[in-house]
């Protein structure tokens, strides 16, 4: 069977080019020998179900323990604690007898379980006695994975880690699993947060007490990129350009889903299997490009989850480039964290990686750009050496003037529309013939954009006016400037939230500055 680059479900050794699973979990092992219970997080699409896949395998070959797999994603938007604890306790059952059928050939029983009935008992017990009876039938440590996890809420979450807290106390008397970790794309904390919505107190007595360590898998590196990228040129002789590799790395800072979705691009899509021609630089772009537009499902339920309130009230400052806005300790905060969509980066927070902030910024203002295609010609504004900057940022304030109403095209982001406007605007200019590299960064105070056109590099910042502090701003461009290597660039500066007429609005005047030319752009 041909090894190919895996963009669905777990990766299965033998089909798809894969790392060690567990090279990225190495805490984990210690824990199951320790005997501990404890919370492995990461975002959708990580690696998490290979990587346990691996482990219940190494687990169950060494002989000394049991390892069992168990998925809970059948009970997302589960309500009640009885039906859902019955659930649980199914869902357990069957996967033994199918991955284990000789310790488990038949249901384990328990006559206590039986003989009490009722939901109230279901509710409260019956998760806690079919692990027991499960440990009790496997005569050597049993050891359960959750996954997914993070799909039980409110009183259906307590309950079950009630039980889990009740065996876990009480094992050195009855028998229950010696480890048990819960999977899935939440840390700790936002477990409780998943609990304080239905206003679910857990009381004196915390059932997350019993976590020793709460683990994030992390993304590939960039030896492993290359490493999982050699595989497939030993496989089938096709290189990787090491500016490929590079432009890769760049792009997605190792978030395993891109990684292998941008390699199957190139050899799938791209080159359509002919292994004779190299993948460059150029593939990945290219590569990027399709991927964004697609919309594949990584993408979109990644992106649709902006649309949130919880979401928006972190991500729409780090467009702005607001102060900090929320404690690092705030739930929402870290919950952005944990779906992978932004990141901490030396105290500020940006988009995860480069293909995340350009999906955001074109997911924002996708609406807006369908509009556009009629009253937006596509660049009529290109020279033969590139772009005719001032006719089109001249262009740009005409449109912002009859368009400036537009907040409710770009997902309820109101505080960010002039940003997302310019943004919507360029990608229609610059769509097929050029690419726009944005820089997000909460706390920076601005928008960086570097649109790139037929070899040529233009750098535009976005401010309001609100934002916008004169000789400092214009250093903050000068410094983008220098890190370009460019002698001159644009700043955008939004009049929002004043009465001020039209005509004083919208002004052009260039300013040199630490031997830069700044072209300041009101609107």
């Amino acid at each position: 069977m041909r090894l190919r680059f895996n963009t669905a479900g777990p990766c299965i050794p033998g089909r798809h080019y894969m790392l060690p699973a567990l090279d990225r979990l190495p805490e984990v092992r210690r824990l199951v020998e320790d005997e501990d219970y404890f919370v492995v997080h990461a975002p959708r699409q990580t690696g998490k179900t290979t990587a346990l896949n691996a482990l219940v395998d190494e687990i169950n070959a060494a002989g000394d323990k049991v390892a069992l797999y168990c998925s809970l994603e059948t009970l997302q938007n589960a309500a009640d604690p009885a039906h859902s604890a019955e659930a649980i306790c199914g869902l357990l059952l069957f996967n033994a007898r199918q991955t284990l059928p000789d310790l488990f050939p038949q249901p384990p029983k328990d006559d206590r379980v039986r003989e009490s009935g009722g939901l109230y008992a279901a509710e409260t017990i019956a998760v806690r006695e079919t692990l027991s009876s499960m440990a009790r039938q496997a005569a050597k440590p049993l050891v359960v994975f959750f996954d997914e996890a993070d799909c039980l809420a409110g009183q259906v979450l307590v309950s079950f880690l009630r039980q889990l807290r009740d065996g876990y106390v009480n094992r050195t008397r009855i028998p229950f699993p010696a480890s048990i970790a819960l999977v899935g794309m939440l840390d700790v904390r936002d477990y409780k947060a998943q609990i304080r919505p239905d206003g679910e107190s857990l009381g004196q007595i915390s059932p997350f007490n019993i976590i020793a360590e709460d683990i994030l898998l992390r993304s590939f590196t960039d030896a492993e990129v290359r490493a999982l990228y050699a595989q497939h040129t030993e496989a089938t002789g096709q290189t990787f350009a090491p500016d490929a590799v590079d432009k890769a790395m760049d792009l997605t800072r190792g978030q395993p889903w891109l990684v292998n979705a941008l390699a199957r691009e190139c050899v799938e899509k791209i080159h359509r299997l002919d292994y004779s021609a190299p993948i460059t630089a150029e593939d990945v772009e290219t590569a990027k490009e399709s991927i964004i537009r697609r919309r594949d499902t990584h993408v979109d339920s990644l992106m649709e989850r902006l649309r949130e309130p919880r979401v928006r009230r972190i991500v729409e400052p780090v467009i702005l480039g607001e102060d900090r806005v929320a404690s690092v300790n705030d739930e929402d905060y870290r919950f952005v964290l944990d779906l992978g969509l932004l990141r901490e980066d030396r105290g500020a927070l940006v988009p995860a990686n480069r293909m995340y902030a350009e999906i955001i910024g074109r997911y924002l203002t996708r609406d807006v750009q369908t509009d556009m295609l009629q009253s937006v010609p596509q660049t009529p504004w290109a020279t033969p050496d590139g772009l005719d900057m001032p006719g089109l940022m001249a262009a740009f304030q005409a449109f912002w003037r009859e368009n400036s109403g537009a907040d409710k095209r770009v997902c309820d982001y109101r505080e960010a529309t002039p940003h997302l406007m310019l943004m919507a605007f360029l990608q229609r200019v610059l769509n097929g013939g050029g690419r726009i590299v944005r820089e997000m960064a909460l706390g920076s105070r601005r928008l960086d954009l570097c649109v790139e056109y037929r070899g040529r590099r233009y750098a535009v910042e976005v401010k309001t006016s609100k934002n916008f502090a004169g000789e400092k701003s214009y250093a903050q461009l000068a410094g983008y400037l220098d890190t370009l290597g460019l002698p001159e660039g644009w700043m955008a500066v939004f009049d929002t939230g004043s009465d001020k007429p039209w005509n004083e609005k919208l002004y052009r005047r260039d300013v040199p500055f630490a031997g830069k030319t700044i072209h300041i752009v009101g609107l």
